[in-house]
Order: C-alpha cells, then sequence, then structure tokens
C-alpha cells in the first residue's frame, strides 16, 4: 500500500461515516453486493455528513471545514478547504469527470474510483492512476444506484462490487450542497489545466466558498451551489517557479475571465438547454485567486466578488 493510495485513504474516511450512521443521519445498505450510503436524498444527512464526504471525495488528503464568510453582505456560513496534495486530492479524486450512465440512471461521479478506472484523458497529464483492492465513489443524484449502475463502476475500477463504496446526496439537501461547495481549489485547479499550466508546479491550497441556502429542488441547487464558487470563492495556490508565467495567468484563473460571467448559474445552465458540455468551460472556477509563489514570496491576484449575483441566486432579501 503506496503512502497515497487514494482509494484506501478514501475508504477509511467511508468506514468512519458507516460506523457512526446514526449520528451522521444516513443510511448505509448493500446494492449489487455494493456498500451504498445515503447521505441526503432519502436520509436527513447533515452538515458533518456533508464534511466528511468532502473529505472522503479527495481522498482523506483534505481537510473541510465550516467558517464564515460576509461576501453575500452579511454574516453567513463558509466552507473552507485546505490540502497539501491538490492535485491528487482535487484532480485525481475530487473532481466530477466520470458521467455514470447505466439502464437510464445517470449522475456525475466523483472521487477516487476514478483513478483505478483511469479512464479519462486527464490521467495522462496528472498521472495518479492506481490499482485499487477496494473503491469509494460520490454520486451527484437524488437516486441510489441500481446493482447494473454499481456492477459496471465496480468493473471499470477493476474490483469486485462488494469491494465497492458509493456515497451519494443530491445538491438540494444539506450534505450534497456542502460536498458540492467544497470545490474551491479543485475548479481553481481544473480552470489552470485547462490554461495549460503545470499543475506539478501548485504544493498546496486553500479555498473558501460560501454555503448557500438549501434549495428546493436539485435544479435550483446545482445553480446556487455554482454561483456560491464562481461569484462567492477564492482559492489561494502556493506554487513553485517563475513570476512571469504567474503574472501572466493569473488574470485568466478567475471566473469572471469567461463571457457566460454575470449572471446566475441557472440561467446561463437554462441558455445551454441544461447541458454542462455546452458552457464555457472556463467559467468553471473560483471568483477570486490568488498565486503565491514560494520560491520568490510575491503573490499574483485577480478576480472579484459579486454579491449581487449571490443574493440573487441564493434568494436572500
Amino acid at each position: 500500500m503506496t503512502p497515497l493510495s487514494l482509494n484506501h485513504r478514501a475508504l477509511t474516511v467511508a468506514d468512519q461515516i458507516a460506523a457512526d450512521a446514526l449520528r451522521l443521519r444516513v443510511d448505509v445498505s448493500l446494492i449489487g453486493g455494493a456498500r451504498v450510503i445515503d447521505c441526503g436524498a432519502s436520509a436527513a444527512g447533515g452538515l458533518e455528513a456533508g464534511r466528511l464526504m468532502a473529505e472522503a471525495s479527495m481522498a482523506g488528503l483534505g481537510s473541510v471545514s465550516i467558517g464564515v464568510t460576509r461576501v453575500t453582505g452579511d454574516e453567513g456560513p463558509a466552507v473552507v478547504v485546505r490540502t497539501d496534495h491538490p492535485v491528487a486530492a482535487c484532480m485525481a479524486a475530487q473532481y466530477a469527470g466520470w458521467e455514470v450512465k447505466a439502464g437510464g440512471y445517470f449522475a456525475m461521479g466523483s472521487g477516487p474510483m476514478r483513478a483505478a478506472a483511469g479512464r479519462e484523458e486527464l490521467f495522462a497529464t496528472i498521472g495518479h492512476t492506481e490499482q485499487a483492492e477496494a473503491c469509494l465513489g460520490l454520486l451527484e443524484t437524488d437516486q441510489p444506484p441500481t446493482a447494473e449502475v454499481c456492477a459496471e463502476i465496480a468493473h471499470k475500477c477493476g474490483v469486485p462490487v462488494d469491494k465497492l463504496t458509493l456515497l451519494y446526496a443530491p445538491t438540494n439537501s444539506t450534505a450534497g450542497s456542502l460536498q458540492v461547495v467544497a470545490r474551491s481549489i479543485e475548479t481553481a485547479l481544473h480552470k489552470l489545466h485547462e490554461l495549460g499550466f503545470d499543475l506539478s508546479r501548485v504544493a498546496s491550497a486553500w479555498g473558501v466558498a460560501p454555503l448557500p441556502p438549501v434549495a428546493g429542488d436539485t435544479l435550483s441547487g446545482i445553480g446556487r451551489t455554482n454561483d456560491a464558487i464562481l461569484y462567492g470563492g477564492q482559492a489561494v495556490l502556493h506554487v513553485r517557479g517563475d513570476d512571469e508565467s504567474l503574472a501572466a495567468i493569473a488574470p485568466r484563473l478567475p471566473s469572471g475571465a469567461s463571457p457566460d460571467h454575470g449572471r446566475p448559474f441557472a440561467e446561463v445552465f437554462a441558455a445551454y438547454d441544461h447541458d454542462f458540455y455546452q458552457i464555457d468551460k472556463l467559467l468553471f472556477s473560483p471568483a477570486r485567486a490568488t498565486l503565491v509563489n514560494l520560491d520568490t514570496g510575491r503573490s499574483h491576484s485577480a478576480g472579484d466578488f459579486c454579491p449581487d449575483v449571490l443574493r440573487q441566486s441564493f434568494g436572500l432579501a
């Protein structure tokens, strides 16, 4: 077992969730032989379930906590994330790069099961694929996976289905909302990747985004959680290397560099017929980003928060 075995570390967090299911208000069941944990669909879930979901999605290589922000103009909760293994935790694990489809079922899949499957082009650049004995994944959905879905995921990961654990929750749940908003660092790294930046230069990272009120439906939940990062999120990345490249890329890193920026995400989403893949990829990043050069001590910041858009999205008076 290597020190950074992503699935092994994530399953340690999942075991903690399952062992404390009553306190965390989650439901644990077996579906087709896989262990499936409902963190916010039929189960009540809650803030702590969402916090642990987020840490599991980062393969146990990140710390997630609840802090305070005033980015909307009023004091409110915020999701704070930090990691000293940003590429492994956020890109190889947390990024929702797996469209889970089988027999009419659909969910966005994330977590280190992606590293075991290793099917995304992203892994050719970042590495961090692994052969795992057991796997952990997260599904953004309000429906439990079917036995067919579990079997297909296990097959693609190269593990027996009884060695697969899946956590799931919809965006209009407390846990589901929190684990999505915990992606302030991940979105910044993915934006850098899209811009052609060498992610191996990123040594550590810290991020924060406001935790929105839980939405009344999944579509509104998608809008609010995305807006939390796009218009209220901030990432500070500790990097190495020359300052010239950082100065050049910093203005392109925040969400404001995209032509789709400026409206609540629900409006943007609707304009593209609710197809994520038609939206400008460069929109998905925090509102504000800072690149701190560990070699020179210089910082390069760009971007601004949009409290008016957040208040509109969050339904705040």
